[in-house]
């Protein structure tokens, strides 16, 4: 697969995480509020489902887990670009603020330790996004490009 089909391949991705993440969040969010992950994994997978059957004539064209490798790659690589630019939401820090402090009554922080509790936080989602991405994208390709296997293979 050359890089402009993976291109292609990752775009479609995050149209589809689109069209299938925000009907899952709206239905599943309510029921599953404790569990703020579990909609974001299911959309995941979801999302890597259809985009392996999509791709599934490219996906087996060559090596098959080196294009899917590939494709998880450049997505997480999308997604940790997405995940940066969470402080620039509206409150974003004042929602990180309000979460370390429900957690830690009491306790008074100087600005550095703010800026490092943000930082810190941005990482630890970060981290999971990416390797759910990874994760769950890889498993959703396998199975979504095995779903549509070519006759001769």
């Amino acid at each position: 697969m050359r890089f402009g089909d993976v291109v292609i391949c990752v775009a479609s991705l995050s149209v589809i995480l689109v069209l299938v993440g925000i009907p899952v969040e709206m239905v599943l969010s309510p029921a599953l509020a404790e569990w703020p992950y579990v909609t974001s994994a299911i959309s995941y997978l979801l999302t890597t489902l259809i985009g392996g059957y999509i791709f599934a004539g490219k996906i087996w064209e060559e090596a098959r887990i080196k294009t899917m490798v590939q494709i998880m790659v450049l997505a997480a690589t999308l997604m940790a670009f997405y995940v940066i630019s969470f402080p620039a939401i509206p409150h974003w820090g004042l929602a990180v603020k309000d979460a370390y402090e429900a957690a830690n009554p009491g306790v008074e922080l100087s600005n550095s330790e703010w800026f490092t509790v943000e930082s810190m936080t941005l990482a630890k989602i970060m981290f999971i996004d990416v390797a759910m991405v990874l994760v769950l994208g890889f498993i959703g390709l396998y199975v979504g490009s095995m779903l549509r296997r070519p006759s001769g293979k």
